[in-house]
């Protein structure tokens, strides 16, 4: 359990500063609330309007947000192998073959079907 010492404290001290500067903020920030600071901001333009319940996106830009964090997730497993690229020796080149593989056959397979497109 010493071992885990640290680690608790560290999550402790994490949790502690969230919280302290959550109420802070609230405590001693500014409560005055125009109609600008209300306005959604567009980078400068004026919002354009949208329906009562809120605009909808398509389904489109969904799917493409989520391919691209599934590819780079998986891109970011091959930090620490170029890292220990030596020390691995035959084993580690194998499995990384296969692991580049296997993301190459999703990445065609998504891009063959259209997926990688705007319409």
């Amino acid at each position: 359990m010493n071992l885990y010492a640290p680690i608790f404290v560290l999550g402790a001290i994490a949790v502690a500063f969230a919280v302290v500067s959550a109420v802070m903020a609230s405590l001693i920030g500014p409560s005055r609330y125009n109609r600008a600071k209300m306005d959604a901001y567009e980078c400068g333009i004026d919002p354009t309007p949208q329906p009562l319940g809120g605009g909808r996106f398509s389904i489109k830009y969904y799917l493409t947000a989520m391919l691209f964090i599934i590819f780079g997730v998986e891109i970011v497993f091959l930090y620490p192998w170029a890292v220990h690229f030596d020390a691995l020796g035959l084993f580690g080149l194998a499995a990384m073959g296969l692991f580049i593989f296997n993301v190459s056959v999703a990445y065609a397979y998504e891009w063959r079907r259209g997926g990688l497109s705007w319409d």
